[in-house]
């Protein structure tokens, strides 16, 4: 139990760490790539990147049944069913891997048809061969997908997160040398596939030196994987909605606008995946401590306190980050990338303000998981994403960007914020009346250190990266003295008080 909770803690922090590696190499590497490669090449690059997302959803949702059925097995004992599961998923993800090589050929031969009218023959020609690359990758990442999933179940989150962070560094460390060489994008695309197939390697070796896991197909249990179907058919659809609303955007941009929309588009579409990290780094580690809990027959009451200590967490980093963005992103975004990157800055800000909602609850989506309660959350965001491609096309045509960014926003706070909220409520049991006041209560201080930003940015204008690190530094600090003077509570004021004395920063 102890090595579980050890694991489960030293993940949290290792995935603050590849967040913190992840934005720094955002923050110096974005830059290099919209220069070297301009941004007609970019958004060509992030358009094939954004399609090729698209096949991820054949996981079908077994990832996240894996980990579930796993946890549960062990929990029970059942380790004969454990093996059994195992080795009819690795077929499984064979096969999907096999499907997902020959949809990515297919692509290959439709990229004329799809975008013809908006690129030139070399842009197509060049999206071609990355569509090839890029759908290899995914292949082989679904052939080897039961051992991360294995890794995930059996809590070894310290491993896991070290192989995200070298996945993190290893790529641009090996590409930057290629750009200044004048290699471009097909480069970068086969960089990121040697990248990836080395850390599946190395979940393979894991799992079979450390964890002992020799997989063999035991034959294959009809029953058992239409029990697991009937799980993970409903996470397969909410990971179909996930790609809609954050992947259509820039499909429907490629189609209407061309490349250049697509590339300012995606400049706001990386700081809403470091919004999305941050507020998974915690909730992402604690999918089979929720399985076992329900297991366990754990009330209401608890799965409650949980959601809300979690959530009151998440919630300090996610509200510190979209204030942030909102008094500092638009000077931000034009010393990171350039003033061709405006709209990237409203982009951005319809996109993440509403996303803060849910993002703080993302323990819930964890929690109906654990309870197989899912299925509702699937079929609801699935009609909202209908509705958003249908109203992001003419608002994409008539503002750009901007427009499908509305869309997108719609359909996020109609789904994720009003109808899911209730669900919570009324069906799966949490709380939500407690957690948003305890929410509340933590945001009215918060108002004092957007005040004395605000009122010193009155007199002295912002302008470089100089000046946005002295004010981001000095609104931090107030923010984190704030923080800890009255928002915090005694639980949380221990792990901050842990960390400044292991830091000798408190006695």
């Amino acid at each position: 139990m102890n090595s579980s909770k050890n694991e489960r803690k030293t993940g949290a922090v290792l995935s603050y760490v590849s967040i913190v590696l992840s934005t720094l190499v955002q923050l110096l590497y974005t830059p290099l790539l919209t220069r070297m490669l301009g941004q007609s090449e970019y958004g060509l690059y992030s358009l094939v990147s954004s399609i090729i997302g698209y096949l991820t959803v054949l996981d079908l949702g077994f990832g996240n049944a894996i980990v579930v059925y796993t946890a549960k097995y062990r929990t029970q004992k059942k380790y004969d069913e454990e093996k059994k599961l195992h080795g009819m998923f690795f077929v499984v993800y064979l096969i999907i891997g096999l499907v997902a090589g020959l949809l990515g050929l297919i692509l290959y031969f439709l990229v004329p048809t799809i975008f013809g009218s908006t690129m030139t023959s070399v842009e197509l020609n060049k999206m071609k061969i990355m569509m090839l690359i890029l759908a290899f990758n995914l292949a082989m990442t679904f052939a080897f997908s039961i051992y991360s999933s294995i890794i995930n179940a059996y809590e070894k989150f310290t491993f896991q997160k070290l192989m995200s962070i070298f996945n993190t560094i290893m790529k641009p460390l090996l590409m930057i040398p290629l750009l200044f060489l004048g290699y471009k994008s097909i480069t970068m695309c086969v960089v990121i596939t040697i990248v990836n197939i080395i850390v599946l390697l190395s979940n393979y070796f894991y799992c079979r030196n450390k964890l002992n896991i020799n997989i063999k197909f035991m034959g294959f249990d009809k029953l058992l994987f239409k029990t697991i179907f009937g799980y993970s058919f409903f996470i397969f659809l909410g990971v179909v909605v996930d790609k809609v609303n954050w992947s259509v955007d820039q499909f429907i941009l490629g189609a209407v606008s061309g490349t250049v929309a697509v590339s300012v588009y995606s400049i706001a579409s990386h700081l809403n995946t470091l919004f999305v990290n941050l507020s998974t780094a915690v909730s992402g580690v604690l999918l089979p401590k929720m399985s076992k809990m329900v297991a366990e027959k754990a009330t209401d009451d608890d799965l409650t306190n949980e959601f809300i200590k979690v959530g009151r967490i998440q919630y300090l980093i996610v509200f510190l980050m979209a204030s942030g963005l909102t008094l500092f992103g638009k000077e931000f975004i034009y010393a990171w990338v350039g003033q061709e990157y405006n709209d990237s800055y409203y982009i951005a800000l319809i996109l993440i303000i509403p996303l803060c909602f849910p993002l703080v609850q993302n323990l819930g989506v964890s929690i109906m998981q654990a309870k197989n309660m899912h299925k509702f959350r699937s079929v609801l965001l699935a009609v909202i994403a209908i509705a958003n491609i249908i109203i992001s096309i003419p608002l994409a045509k008539l503002y750009g960007g901007i427009g499908s960014a509305i869309g997108t926003s719609i359909s996020l706070i109609i789904g994720n914020i009003i109808i899911l909220n209730i669900y919570y409520q009324k069906r799966v049991g949490i709380n939500v009346i407690k957690f948003w006041k305890e929410i509340i209560k933590m945001t009215i201080p918060f108002i004092i250190p957007i005040i004395i930003i605000l009122i010193i940015m009155k007199f002295i204008t912002l302008h470089g990266y100089i000046n946005l690190i002295v004010f981001g530094g000095i609104y931090t600090i107030i923010y984190g003295i704030v923080a800890y003077l009255l928002v915090i509570n005694n639980y949380e004021k221990n792990i901050v008080n842990k960390v400044l004395k292991k830091f000798h920063l408190m006695r």
